[in-house]
């Protein structure tokens, strides 16, 4: 028997000195003498597995097509509206779907966070700290890394690159044939309506550092991507599991993952990847499946799982730290500096510069809005 089973709710009235407040607490949320709440809906929640997983990546897959993918033919503010609104989106989701759910989970208010060494600090800002240094210093040994193998991408080099994937789709519908020629690099742009940009090279320079700043991008991404990945089990486990709640949440969780999918995927295509590369495709791939995946363990163990259980509030509470930590550091960092701030060209055109901002804080407020049910 566990010690707190010695106390009987019924007999312990709120204002009671007899036992401690944890303990009172405890009981009030169902970490003590809780239990399994699977509410059936079985088909419903099978459904959702195939639901959530084709609009995950989807969604996931669109923005990075859009660019990519010649013959979809996507207008360019269509783009840049899925792109920015995908970077608010991953901004509103490391505060409003993962740090409140991490101080819910082993905040210093709630049971965990007011038993046994939870109580002597308030752990959810901390592991946030740590790991958003880890995560900055992940990006600096990436950096670093790539440096050391493929050489230093000078300031001048890496701006062409990025004028050439950012700028380069707006510069060909300005005109029917011109050429731009960096060093010993020359760009030529396609007639048809700007949709097909061709490289024509003179020298390796060019390739070599798209290459280099490829990796360097993808190494962020891929810290960005596991976080989101670490909530998204999570979110299968209890949708899998969960109780009367199921209604509501499965609705939600379809718009939940596909705004943050639309985020990965945004990132995605600001990635200057090689052509007809596959890694793209994978990644996005693994965020459509994993959730989906997690929903059928949830459905596996559905009649024992506890998501509310002592164990599964630590275990959720510090994923949605973690998660929140990397989060915070690439949203403010990767998106909004790095897009925003440090990339002059996006100065230069005011009017798609409020756009982006506009889209940004739209996507940001939508999905604060869809924290008030999951």
């Amino acid at each position: 028997m566990q010690w707190w089973e010695q106390y009987d709710p019924n007999d312990i009235a709120v204002n009671s000195t007899e036992v401690p407040d944890s303990w009172k607490v405890c009981v009030l949320e169902g970490v003590y003498f809780g239990n399994n709440d699977y509410g059936g809906m079985l088909g419903a929640r099978i459904s959702s597995i195939f639901v959530i997983g084709f609009v995950s990546t989807a969604v996931t897959l669109f923005p990075y097509c859009a660019k990519y993918v010649p013959w979809l033919r996507i207008p360019k503010y269509l783009y840049l509206f899925a792109r920015y609104f995908g970077s608010g989106v991953i901004i509103a989701t490391a505060f409003v779907h993962l740090l409140d759910p991490a101080y819910s989970s082993i905040g210093p208010n709630t049971c965990v966070g007011m038993t046994g060494k939870w109580a002597s600090y308030s752990w959810p800002p901390a592991i946030v700290l740590v790991t958003l240094f880890l995560t900055f210093l992940i990006d600096i040994a990436s950096a670093i890394w790539v440096e050391h193998k493929y050489g230093i991408v000078d300031d001048r080099n890496r701006n062409q690159v990025a004028e050439f994937f950012v700028s380069g789709h707006n510069m060909a519908m300005e005109s029917n044939m011109h050429e731009h020629r960096y060093d010993n690099s020359v760009v030529e742009f396609s007639p048809r309506q700007g949709k097909n940009l061709t490289i024509c090279e003179s020298s390796d320079e060019f390739e070599l550092d798209n290459s280099k700043e490829a990796k360097v991008q993808f190494a962020a991404f891929l810290v960005l991507e596991c976080g989101i990945i670490f909530h998204s089990v999570i979110i299968g486990l209890n949708l899998g599991a969960c109780g009367i709640e199921f209604k509501t949440l499965y609705p939600v969780l379809v718009f939940h993952q596909s705004f943050e999918g639309l985020g990965i995927g945004a990132r995605l295509s600001a990635i200057p990847f090689k052509k007809n590369d596959i890694v793209p495709y994978m990644c996005s791939l693994a965020y459509g499946l994993v959730t989906p995946l997690s929903i059928a363990i949830g459905l596996a163990v559905r009649t024992t799982y506890n998501g509310n259980s002592y164990t599964s509030n630590i275990i959720q509470g510090v994923m949605n730290a973690i998660s929140a930590g990397i989060l915070i550091y690439t949203g403010l960092v990767e998106l909004l500096a790095r897009d925003f701030i440090f990339d002059q060209d996006c100065h230069r055109d005011q009017k798609k510069l409020v756009f982006n901002v506009v889209c940004t804080m739209t996507g940001a407020g939508i999905m604060a809005l869809v924290g008030k049910w999951a």
